[in-house]
């Protein structure tokens, strides 16, 4: 799909547009919500994960990690296990290339759902539990850079006295 860079060329009407930071949800990992950075200067997507291990099962490899979702806050921690999709060598911000497991999975924002390639890495210093880079985009969803949380945010639960 093609979309030409001039602004009065209507292909890309019709799309979404997502803010520069969004609130989503990861229904096969039970993540309710988690704030993302929409960083188009990444081209994969990542998820703050510790805890992360590797295993077989029924032949299948797997990885089993934690994920604090809140930012800022060590809890809840929610235990995931996902099939390794591939191992892939990622250069971080900072020039430091690691292998990470990565997973197939799917992302929910505002009424759409679509599967993302996610590297695992321990994000705890960084300010966002999860990156979403420009290959989960392209094509779905336009960037607005001015804009944040267009599909809303959270209900805060209400505390009991």
């Amino acid at each position: 799909m093609h979309h030409s860079t001039n602004p009065a060329d209507p292909s890309h009407l019709g799309q979404s547009v997502i803010g520069w930071r969004e609130w989503v949800s990861l229904p096969d990992l039970a993540i309710r919500h988690v704030k993302a950075k929409i960083d188009t200067g990444a081209r994969s997507s990542c998820l703050h994960a510790f805890n992360i291990e590797a295993f077989t099962r029924g032949g299948i490899s797997m990885v089993r990690f934690e994920v604090h979702p809140n930012q800022r806050s060590e809890l809840p921690v929610i235990a995931c296990e996902a099939p390794i999709h591939d191992i892939r060598r990622v250069r971080s911000s900072s020039g430091i290339a690691t292998k990470r497991f990565v997973i197939l999975t799917k992302v929910h924002w505002l009424d759409a759902t679509w599967e993302v390639d996610l590297t695992l890495a321990d994000r705890s210093l960084m300010g966002f539990r999860m990156l979403i880079g420009r290959e989960a985009v392209r094509g779905r969803v336009l960037v607005d850079p001015s804009q944040s949380y267009i599909g809303g945010r959270p209900r805060k639960k209400k505390k009991k006295n």
